[in-house]
């Protein structure tokens, strides 16, 4: 994954679908920083989802004592990932829930992954990534809302339906383009999804392999999990490594 997953570059935030030497498909959502905020948060699961939160807790910007979502800043702050009965659908916004609402009203995955917008965040733009998984059947369809190239100001939405992975199979889909130096003063909105190679053999080892390419200044928290199971699985946090 590191032949992606440049370590010591500014990926963004990643979503990973990969399938084990035994055939159990994996998914996992990663989350690096620049800035001081984007560095300060934490993925924790919350009723049953996995959550960007802050990680200090504070009037306005923390978490209640419940763990449930205060005040917050909705382009650092979201639900990473959620499923219900049918689906498991994870991303980088609260495009995420949206997603799964439409799912839930039996629209197409690929319908319910269009008509996004990337983020309101001039001059970067980032992209809206998510992946989607149907529990019953492991078949995994990738989205993401871009801002169009050239002077073109409209959002440019990819669905992808994803192939038939093979044991030690995955693909990756970043915000911005894996392997660009983190010194660029803007990150470069990545355009399409990788192939990667993965030995992991459950979540446990697929965080390995994802925490180890995303080493560096930047690397902020990453979770993994088996979508048909759900969205809970091992959590890792820079500060607590």
């Amino acid at each position: 994954m590191s032949d992606v997953l440049v370590p010591g570059t500014y990926p963004g935030r990643v979503v990973v679908l990969a399938r084990t030497p035994v055939g159990e498909l994996l998914g996992g959502v990663a989350l690096t920083g620049r800035s001081r905020r984007s560095r300060e948060r934490v993925l924790v699961p919350d009723d049953g989802a996995l959550v960007v939160a802050p990680a200090a807790p504070g009037p306005g910007s923390g978490r209640a004592p419940g763990g449930a979502l205060t005040a917050r800043d909705p382009l650092r702050h979201y639900t990473a990932a959620v499923s219900d009965e049918a689906w498991t659908v994870f991303g980088n916004g609260d495009h995420v829930e949206t997603v799964a609402k439409r799912l839930a009203t039996d629209t197409d995955p690929r319908l319910a992954l269009d008509g996004l917008e990337y983020e309101p965040d001039p001059p970067i733009f980032t992209p809206r990534i998510t992946a989607v998984v149907e529990r019953s059947t492991g078949h995994a369809w990738l989205g993401a809302a871009r801002h169009a190239e050239g002077l073109r100001s409209g959002s440019d939405v990819t669905v992808t339906t994803l192939g038939e992975l093979g044991p030690g199979e995955g693909v990756v889909l970043s915000t911005y383009e894996p392997g660009v130096a983190a010194t660029e003063p803007f990150p470069v909105a990545a355009r399409r999804h990788r192939d990667v190679v993965t030995r992991a053999g459950g979540a446990i080892t697929l965080l390995d392999e994802l925490w180890s390419a995303l080493r560096g200044p930047h690397r902020v928290a990453a979770a993994t999990f088996v979508p048909r199971d759900g969205v809970l699985g091992p959590v890792r946090l820079e500060d607590a490594d």
